[in-house]
């Protein structure tokens, strides 16, 4: 297995650093190994996305390329000022040649000014949208937003819906999905239009008024912004207040978590995901039937049938970027150097078309996306099962 350091405190990292000096002073070759520094939501409200992903990461291969990885694995407790203490970490003590995390986007978009500073790649574990010419460094696993909306988007309008209500996070996942959703509908859909919004705390237990309001505004559909387990209150709060139509989730919502605690009432919910989590249901011709599959089995031998998760997903994909990434960048630096970072990234800039369990990646300089509008695809909950629309 990986070399893997996994930490939730502050005295227990301090003497895990000391111990691992102590081991490099009498071991130069550890000081090959290629760092990876992790910071997930192993904890708090967001704890859903990121324990899968902490499972997918304990899969990942022992060693890239003839070197061996050394990947630390921090908890930011779904808290920026954690996420960002983590990524001061990995920069400054771990010299981290890659940092990954955050799987929440508030915690995501925090860390990125330290691990950009430290000229470092940064793969984002979350959609983050950062300010422009802030992510030089920073690359995204999961579909991006407007990736997603495109997928919606369609789908609604094969199904006549033309008004949307919107309920989602008050964060930067919640408004960029606002953002991202008007502005993909002006472009492919414009008949459908949001005429409500509300919107509310990852933290809250109750979104009863919001629901009452959306409800009243009577859409043909509701879009719900939230994540993990956390996406399941809300949906379940519109339909308790009698809202008959269409409910859409996003890929942050792709998770069992969704039907596991929202029971019957999410049955017939429609959630966009990628193909990660429905291999068996995708045609033989789809680029990413095989990778998917491969991800699935290994997956669930590990953690279980039915375990499958689209953010154990982005993990696996993680892997079989540096896969690709890092023996390109060896022949330009050393680990644990700034050439070899440089490289990294250069070489995640030129890697070119790679299939993954979610889609096909294609980064480029001027795209640190990756994913195309092709990716997405819409599954709707049937009897506490995942279908392919």
């Amino acid at each position: 297995m990986t070399t893997h350091k996994t930490q939730k405190n502050a005295s227990k990292p301090l003497k895990t650093l000391l111990a691992s000096a102590a081991l490099w002073a009498v071991s130069g070759a550890a000081m090959a190994d290629i760092t990876i520094g992790v910071s997930l939501p192993l904890t708090g409200p967001a704890s859903g996305l990121g324990i899968p992903m902490g499972n997918a990461i304990k899969l990942w291969p022992t060693s890239i390329a003839g070197e061996k990885l050394n990947v630390i694995v921090l908890d930011d407790a779904t808290d920026p000022t954690k996420g960002v203490q983590n990524a001061q970490r990995f920069v400054t003590q771990d010299k981290a040649d890659i940092v990954m995390g955050s799987a929440a986007t508030p915690v995501a978009i925090a860390m990125s000014d330290t691990v950009a500073a430290a000229s470092t790649p940064h793969f984002m574990f979350s959609p983050a949208v950062l300010q422009a010419g802030k992510d030089a460094w920073a690359f995204r696993l999961p579909q991006s937003n407007a990736v997603m909306s495109h997928a919606l988007l369609g789908h609604m309008k094969k199904l006549g819906v033309k008004s949307v209500g919107f309920l989602g996070y008050t964060d930067a996942y919640g408004e960029s999905w606002l953002k991202d959703f008007q502005a993909e509908a002006a472009k492919v859909a414009p008949e459908i239009k949001i005429i409500a919004t509300e919107r509310f705390a990852r933290s809250d237990t109750s979104v009863t008024a919001q629901a009452l309001k959306l409800v009243s505004a009577n859409p043909d559909a509701m879009l719900i912004v939230a994540s993990g387990s956390g996406a399941a209150m809300p949906h379940k709060a519109v339909v308790e207040r009698g809202y008959k139509g269409k409910i859409y989730q996003t890929h942050a919502a792709a998770t069992r978590d969704l039907m596991r605690i929202g029971g019957k009432d999410v049955e017939g919910a429609y959630v966009v995901s990628g193909p990660a989590v429905i291999g068996e249901q995708l045609p033989e011709s789809h680029p990413s039937k095989k990778v998917a599959l491969d991800f699935v089995q290994k997956y669930e031998k590990a953690y279980g049938a039915g375990s499958r998760n689209q953010f154990a997903g982005h993990a696996y994909d993680a892997a079989l970027v540096l896969e690709k990434v890092i023996p390109v960048a060896l022949k330009k630096g050393k680990p644990g150097t700034p050439e070899f970072r440089a490289a990294l990234k250069d070489a995640v800039e030129t890697m070119g078309r790679t299939v993954v369990s979610h889609g096909v990646l294609n980064y480029a300089k001027d795209n640190h996306w990756g994913f195309t509008t092709e990716t997405g695809v819409i599954l709707k909950v049937v009897n506490g099962d995942w279908k392919v629309e």
